[in-house]
């Protein structure tokens, strides 16, 4: 929306209320269109559980506290899929863990949990792994250690009609440790090693470590089992914790019908799948010459808006990467370790940007903002990662850290189909910016996202390797918006008010690279990396 000059150095008063009027309404339109009507129509009902547990530490096995937090839905329909939002789990380590790690010449750490949950309705049961990872945190002096870990959660859906419960199960505590010299606990940089702490559901723990209850079907809602209020979670007393994996009825028939009648845990919250024809080509050039370590691969996933209670769709956007060669790491009696460092750039017509996405939200069922945007890089992207072999089972896990410094362009905004006019330059002030685990060696505004691969003898990888790609998660701020409008019409304040701000969660998943001095190309023995012409053969579909 432009706004007209004034006819005379002083305009009438009717005028000068009639335009102030205007621009009002403007900015009343776009805040209230900015926050989208996104709740179920059942609404939700919030999750605050704190159960006791056991955690084997070097010292021995110490009780500990563990709290959960989350939204689940009030009631859902048979065979649609939820995903539990807000998942937060606390972690409480007395004192004596405390002293554990003090003993491994460790001053701070970094966790990340695996929280086992099982989801039971009537007499069937599944098992969902809750992962969360945690910003870097000092020892105390005295006291318990308390861990803090955000992360996503598989999606879930009721095969029928009946109450879905979810009940905690074991947890697993990753811990990467920082040395007591000062040395940071990064991928790149040394440290005194890791620790997995193993944990299981106290034996007293209030309803068998029952954390929610969602009644699924179109019938009255059944009474809510809380954790203020437990209740078995299944008929006859039987838990929704995951077990050890024997079937819940005698003999291989009814373990057969158990499963088909188990709640569907679906590990990834997929989008629409997208055709080569819609993603932007992918491939090295005389401006961008390959290297014998050059790799490309698309990204894609979700943003999500706090202010707004919504989540934007980045569509698949190409990168080019060089990978760099591995280096032996720190010495640990325990791993065989090396670290890499490698460096990427998105590639869209010759820019170092996404391709433009688009973000719309409702409204009031009656008012449509839709922005177009798009992701630019200020600087390269580096890549670190730090490969851990285990010296005993040659298990290797792999921990991932991406530092991006990239600003947010909005290139256009419409409020109800008619566009306001924000200019060439309406962008946020500085890059989006995450808390980093080594600010000393990271200065400056950029996004961190974190990624752990894993991988056993004889099994698939599972998680994110820089190769085979996965899913990548951090947290970010939105900066300030500057550069907003024309005309005179300053939408700088108005774009912050509504958007800026931290707690913003991004969810990206990278696809199978394509090494280009090595290529793999389908065939009837071989999945396929590359295309003829060295593009990505894969491309991601997103997750929530």
């Amino acid at each position: 929306m432009k706004a007209k000059p004034a006819a005379a150095p002083r305009p009438s008063r009717t005028r000068a209320r009639a335009r102030a009027r205007t621009t009002s309404i403007a900015a009343f339109v776009v805040l209230a269109a900015l926050v989208p009507t996104t709740a179920s129509a059942s609404g939700t009902q919030q999750v605050e559980a704190e159960l006791p547990y056991v955690c084997t530490l070097p010292s021995g096995p110490l009780p500990a506290t563990v709290r959960v937090s989350a939204e689940f839905p009030e009631r859902a329909l048979a065979d649609e899929a939820f995903t539990p939002s807000g998942v937060t789990t606390t972690v409480e380590l007395p004192d004596q863990a405390v002293a554990d790690l003090a003993a491994r010449d460790a001053a701070g750490v970094r966790a990340a949990t695996r929280l086992g949950v099982g989801v039971a309705q009537n007499a069937a049961t599944a098992t969902a792994t809750w992962r969360g990872s945690a910003e870097p945190a000092a020892l105390p002096e005295s006291g318990p250690l308390t861990l803090v870990t955000k992360g996503d959660v598989p999606s879930v859906a009721g095969r029928g009609d009946g109450d879905l419960t979810f009940s905690a199960g074991a947890l697993a505590i990753d811990l990467a440790l920082e040395a007591a010299d000062g040395t940071a606990t990064d991928a790149a940089t040394a440290g005194p090693g890791s620790l997995t702490v193993d944990c299981v559901l106290a034996e007293d723990a209030p309803g068998r470590g029952l954390l929610a209850t969602v009644p699924v079907g179109t019938g009255t809602a059944a009474p809510s089992n809380s954790p203020s209020s437990p209740s078995p979670s299944g008929p006859a007393g039987t838990s929704g914790a995951p077990d050890d994996g024997r079937p819940d009825g005698p003999g291989d028939r009814e373990a057969e019908r158990q499963s088909e009648r188990s709640p569907k845990v679906l590990e990834n919250t997929p989008g629409t799948a997208v055709g080569r024809d819609e993603v932007p080509p992918c491939r090295y050039d005389e401006q961008h010459p390959p290297t014998d370590v050059s790799l490309n691969a698309y990204v894609t996933g979700y943003a999500n808006v706090k202010k707004m209670r919504g989540a934007a769709y980045l569509p698949p956007s190409c990168v080019l990467i060089e990978q760099g060669i591995p280096v032996p790491g720190p010495p640990d009696p325990d791993y065989l370790i090396f670290d890499t460092v490698s460096y990427a750039n998105f590639h869209y017509q010759e820019r170092r940007q996404t391709p433009p996405f688009e973000a719309t939200f409702l409204s009031f069922d009656f008012a449509p903002v839709k922005a177009t945007m798009v992701l630019e890089q200020t600087d390269t992207m580096r890549i670190d990662s730090r490969m851990k072999m285990s010296m005993t089972d040659f298990s290797t896990t792999t921990d991932t850290y991406v530092r991006a410094p990239l600003v947010l362009h909005v290139l256009d905004l419409e409020v109800n189909g008619t566009p306001l006019d924000v200019g060439s330059e309406c962008r946020t002030e500085t890059s989006l910016t995450s808390e980093d685990p080594d600010p000393s060696n990271f200065p400056g505004d950029h996004l961190v996202l974190y990624g752990r691969g894993e991988l056993l003898i004889g099994q698939p990888a599972t998680g994110y390797l820089l190769l085979s790609g996965g899913v990548l998660s951090g947290e970010a701020t939105i900066p300030a918006f500057t550069g907003c409008g024309t005309d005179g019409e300053d939408l700088d304040r108005l774009l912050t008010a509504s958007v800026s701000g931290p707690g913003n969660l991004i969810k990206q998943v990278q696809g199978q690279t394509c090494a280009i001095a090595a290529p793999v190309f389908p065939s009837p023995t071989n999945e396929g990396q590359c295309t003829e012409d060295l593009q990505p053969y894969e491309i991601p579909v997103a997750e929530h």
